[in-house]
């Protein structure tokens, strides 16, 4: 779905992933000073978000087919802020991992983000904007069982780093690394490792990642978040 070329007196934002989760919470914090555009993949769950925030309009498309990103960011000349928040986790043991769940988790955690910012950057120059990338924990450590994921996200870190020097003056750059947050992908990944007592108490909440973004969004022009890192109290 093409996103149409922007008229309004607000500020722009982009959330990929923004119909759920920790991108839902950010698409609805922006939206009280921009006007967002919600990134997601099917129709209904973006138009469910859309019909509730002032000024958004929706952004569909399945970052993985590069035709569709190609057809949605044109009419985009200007954009304030790109959230990349969109993203899958996948687990398991390398002995026990295909190629093809390596490829389809690279695919959708680190080179769709790179063809979406490679497409939008003339319009983020233009506004003189910032991309933020919702990272995690992972991108910093691996685990028994999470190379897969922990890979993409380093590769992420890294594709994120390498931008913030490359676009230093004109764009910032913003990594945010969340520890566990509450949201239905940690309620799968709790049921997946045998945790049948989940209690969303103990993890983040998506509203305080969405405040990070917000400080890093606040932040005032001469200043730049390079990184934060955003944590449950509670461990283990």
């Amino acid at each position: 779905m093409q996103a149409t070329t922007h008229r309004s007196t607000r500020p722009l934002a982009l959330v990929t992933g923004g119909s759920r989760g920790i991108g839902l919470a950010i698409a609805r914090d922006l939206a009280t000073t921009h006007d967002v555009l919600v990134g997601g993949t099917t129709p209904e769950g973006v138009a469910r978000v859309v019909e509730d925030l002032p000024g958004a309009r929706p952004f569909v498309a399945d970052l993985t087919d590069d035709g569709a990103v190609a057809q949605a960011v044109r009419g985009i000349e200007a954009l304030d802020v790109l959230v990349h928040s969109a993203g899958m986790v996948e687990g398991g043991h390398i002995a026990e991992t295909p190629a093809a769940q390596w490829r389809q988790v690279l695919e959708l955690n680190v080179v769709a983000v790179a063809e979406l910012t490679r497409l939008l950057l003339p319009a983020l120059r233009a506004a003189r904007g910032q991309i933020i990338t919702i990272n995690s924990g992972s991108g910093y450590r691996a685990n028994p069982g999470s190379a897969v994921y922990s890979a993409s996200k380093f590769a992420l870190r890294a594709l994120t780093d390498a931008l913030r020097e490359e676009e230093r003056g004109t764009v910032r750059v913003t990594s945010i690394h969340p520890g566990r947050v509450d949201t239905d992908m940690q309620v799968a990944l709790q049921r997946r490792a045998g945790n049948q007592n989940y209690d969303g108490t103990r993890y983040v909440r998506p509203d305080s990642v969405a405040a990070t973004v917000r400080l890093a969004v606040d932040a005032s022009p001469e200043a730049m978040i390079e990184e934060l890192q955003i944590r449950p109290v509670r461990q283990g």
